[in-house]
């Protein structure tokens, strides 16, 4: 996919819609986050354009604040999505291409977590949430307070312990990037130097700017 296929989704939530549960919740989840300097997950991230196949990928998510990022994929095996705060590179070894992009001007829907390397605050950027069950946690559904952003809507699964277990981002074109998340690490040493992407040898680079 494409370092400007869709858009930065899941900067925060913005109304409580008057329910003092889902205050609470948010809140705890802010806290969770806020508090942490590093984070470590395991993904799984399926793509649905609009009337075609879903796409499945999967691979291991690092973060570091301020505003580093590491996708690490295992399936494909090779994938990199690297941002070290100030550019993102999206590198294919099928074709040793490269592809990079100012941090504040990508529209790509990899930097949903974005949200998490600065301070989460679920005041700002969404409207119309909701929340109901869903198996021991709750999704919670919301929609961008921003109309420019390239997206609809967005859901998130917290499970009771506070953690974002899944994303679910639609686009106004109604594709669909749904991550989930597993095996959460708060605060692990993360080097700074993984967050640097060294084309390799031969790479075609595009400026995607």
């Amino acid at each position: 996919m494409s370092v400007s296929r869709i858009g930065i989704a899941l900067l925060a939530v913005s109304a409580f819609a008057a329910d003092p549960g889902l205050d609470g919740l948010l809140k705890r989840v802010e806290n969770r986050y806020n508090h942490a300097k590093t984070l470590q997950v395991l993904f799984t991230e399926q793509y649905t354009p609009l009337g075609r196949a879903s796409r499945t990928e999967s691979g291991t998510l690092l973060l570091r604040k301020p505003g580093r990022m590491r996708w690490d994929y295992s399936q494909p095996k090779g994938k990199l999505f690297i941002s070290d705060s100030r550019q993102l590179w999206l590198y294919t070894p099928a074709d040793n291409h490269a592809e990079k992009m100012k941090f504040k001007d990508t529209e790509d829907m990899r930097a949903p977590l974005a949200f998490l390397l600065g301070k989460l605050n679920f005041q700002k950027e969404f409207r119309d949430i909701q929340a109901r069950p869903d198996g021991s946690g709750t999704r919670i559904t919301a929609r961008p307070a921003n109309g420019n952003l390239p997206y609809s809507e967005v859901e998130f699964v917290v499970t009771p312990d506070d953690r974002i277990h899944e994303v679910k981002v639609t686009g106004y074109d109604r594709s669909v990037l749904d991550f989930t998340f597993s095996d959460e690490k708060m605060d692990p040493p993360l080097d700074a130097r993984l967050f640097r992407f060294q084309p390799p040898p031969g790479t075609v680079v595009e400026d995607g700017q």
